[in-house]
């Protein structure tokens, strides 16, 4: 299953190794969902880096392997892949700051991972909580046992 990672998934997994990053690491093994995130992610990770290392309870260099894993587990997609579906994407979006989640999920047929609430106040794009991605991820290891 294909699902676009919101920014504040990708900060919570680097603020500390929670419930978030337990899911990337789940998924490493489980290998069930291809996580997808707008290029811009990435760039506003990495323009926020000091902000990010001085709020993580990480130590720095395990906020570096804590990065590179999480990246690695993502690919980033070029906004010219998606800015098709920015109108129609304006329309769902509660923030405009989400357009680009939405659109890159209309782009691929995708569902969308955040735990914000105001994401689910629309029908077209189907949207997971951390909860709902850990219950789907867990249920694929007991259908394997």
């Amino acid at each position: 299953m294909l699902v676009v990672v919101d920014a504040n998934r990708f900060l919570s997994a680097l603020l500390s190794k929670g419930k978030v990053f337990s899911i990337f690491l789940l998924n490493n093994i489980a290998n069930e969902l291809e996580f997808i995130s707008p290029e811009f992610l990435f760039f506003e990770i990495g323009r926020n880096l000091d902000v990010i290392v001085e709020r993580s309870k990480l130590p720095s260099e395990e906020l570096a392997n804590v990065f590179m894993f999480i990246k690695g587990g993502i690919d980033f997609v070029p906004f010219n892949d998606f800015n098709m579906f920015g109108d129609e994407a304006e329309k769902l979006a509660p923030h405009g700051k989400d357009v680009q989640y939405f659109s890159l999920a209309l782009a691929k047929d995708a569902a969308i991972w955040s735990d914000e609430v105001a994401f689910k106040r629309q029908s077209k794009v189907k949207v997971f909580n951390t909860d709902e991605i850990i219950e789907l991820l867990l249920s694929k290891f007991e259908d394997a046992a």
